[in-house]
């Protein structure tokens, strides 16, 4: 047999010839051993209106059933890594930059847009600087007390409707749709669904079956020519990294008759006509956001922070809605009290509550609310949060089950499910901590679980949002 001959490029046998002299002659000080390659740490600073939560572990769960209600959830000890977490609740000021940023958005589109009687020279992305142009407002960059021309009042207009009956011009909510798309890290990087046959499986006493293929799942969105969103979830054979890209489609509106719906036979329209929109509920928690739409802000608030941070966006991760395990953790902090506070009673020795919850049967304002309460008025938990108890409802990215922590791993525990749109509703079921101020002081309770479905929306369930911190524990 005749041995294959190998030709070295000259710098690959400079280096080989390098790597035979001594270790001073090669100018290593350190004689040749390794010593790691050295970089600059990142000091990430706090997000605005967020609190450090510290790694720890906690006892989730209660071990003694309820004497009343006569249920319990389920009991593990768990540990969780350091996150960020919103000190309060979305408030309606914050979930409404979301909502004009998205109609901005839609109006910018429209200024380039023929149909609309736009121009396409007003597709401006970045000015000189190189920063983004907020829509809108900044579109031509015009005189600052310049008109609109007609043309741009069009597409300005489009985004609004008249109610026939009072006159009154509104937004035009059902045109509020977002779109986004998410990148799941953890299925691309399962050994299952690997590109290469050959990555799937480390027995080596199985042979690697080049023709298999994998069925995977991937959500994606439309909206077809009638204006109405369509999702789908596509089951199909693995083809590239882009099938593990979901893209999502979200009227991200609040439904407003929630106040209506939830309370039959109740006078609540002027908190369907206020609520969101009137500046005296400005920082009053938003409700009438559905699950959905709260992934949707997480997406969209991302977004909105990754625009200005540069080489470092690499670093950040990205905001979400808290496991069912980490908001508990974040609640009932490392102690793990009853309620976020230390004492088991629900007020002080003067008469004062310490949340916004439903004290007596009818009677609501005992606390000093009748519906919601501004964010922050009560005092803080041990982790800096306020209104881990009471005031609204929160929603979390944990799927809801009945053996709840259970099925779920000791670290970082969570349990996530995207149900496809033609699953069971059952399926659709989010669980739902915290309690709020329609609820009994039962519910306001840091272990006690709820669920409601994923496209519902109430008039006592908000959100807040966190971000997995990269940072190190630099303890000894």
């Amino acid at each position: 047999m005749m041995k294959k001959i190998i030709y070295l490029p000259m710098i690959l046998l400079a280096l080989v010839a390098a790597s035979c002299l001594s270790p001073r002659s090669y100018g290593n000080a350190n004689g040749g051993e390794v010593t790691g390659v050295s970089a600059t740490g990142l000091s990430e600073p706090t997000p605005y209106g967020m609190v450090l939560v510290k790694r720890g572990s906690i006892k989730v769960g209660e071990e003694k059933a309820d004497s009343l209600w006569g249920t319990s959830a389920p009991v593990k000890d768990i540990s969780v890594d350091a996150f960020w977490m919103d000190e309060t609740e979305i408030s309606n000021a914050k979930y409404r930059q979301f909502v004009f940023w998205v109609r901005d958005s839609i109006i910018r589109e429209r200024l380039a847009d023929p149909a609309y009687g736009g121009d396409e020279t007003y597709k401006i992305t970045e000015d000189e600087y190189g920063e983004p142009i907020e829509p809108y407002l900044n579109w031509k960059k015009p005189i600052p007390w310049q008109r609109p021309t007609e043309d741009e009042q069009r597409a300005i207009e489009s985004v609004y409707i008249t109610n026939p009956i009072t006159g009154e011009k509104m937004l035009d909510a059902s045109q509020m749709n977002y779109r986004y798309s998410i990148y799941d890290y953890t299925q691309a990087a399962l050994r299952k669904n690997r590109l290469n046959p050959e990555e799937r499986n480390r027995n080596t006493d199985i042979p690697t079956d080049y023709d298999a293929e994998v069925i995977i799942s991937k959500d994606t969105a439309y909206i077809d020519d009638d204006g109405i969103i369509v999702r789908e979830t596509i089951t199909r054979p693995l083809s590239s990294q882009f099938d593990f890209l979901h893209t999502y489609i979200v009227n991200v509106y609040p439904d407003t008759t929630c106040w209506v719906n939830d309370f039959p036979n109740a006078n609540n329209e002027m908190y369907l006509n206020l609520y969101f929109s009137h500046p005296n509920y400005n920082n009053h928690p938003v409700v009438g956001v559905s699950w959905e739409q709260a992934n949707a802000f997480c997406a969209w608030r991302t977004e909105y922070l990754l625009r200005g941070l540069g080489p470092q966006a690499k670093w950040i991760q990205r905001y979400r809605l808290p496991s069912e395990a980490e908001w508990e953790f974040a609640a009932r902090g490392r102690e793990g009290t009853k309620f976020p506070w230390e004492s088991d009673d629900t007020k002080s020795d003067e008469g004062c509550y310490y949340a916004n919850y439903k004290p007596e049967e009818g009677n609501y304002t005992k606390d000093g609310s009748l519906i919601t309460s501004r964010c922050g008025i009560f005092s803080a938990n041990s982790n800096g949060l306020y209104d881990m108890a009471g005031n609204v409802a929160e929603w979390t990215s944990t799927v809801y089950t009945e053996a709840g922590i259970l099925q779920m791993s000791d670290m970082n525990p969570d349990l996530q499910y995207k149900a496809a749109k033609e699953d069971p509703y059952r399926m659709k079921k989010k669980t739902v901590r915290g309690g709020s101020w329609k609820d009994a002081v039962r519910f306001i309770q840091g272990a006690t679980r709820n669920y409601e479905y994923q496209n519902e929306s109430r008039s006592y369930i908000g959100f807040r949002c966190v971000r997995s911190y990269a940072g190190i524990d630099r303890r000894k």
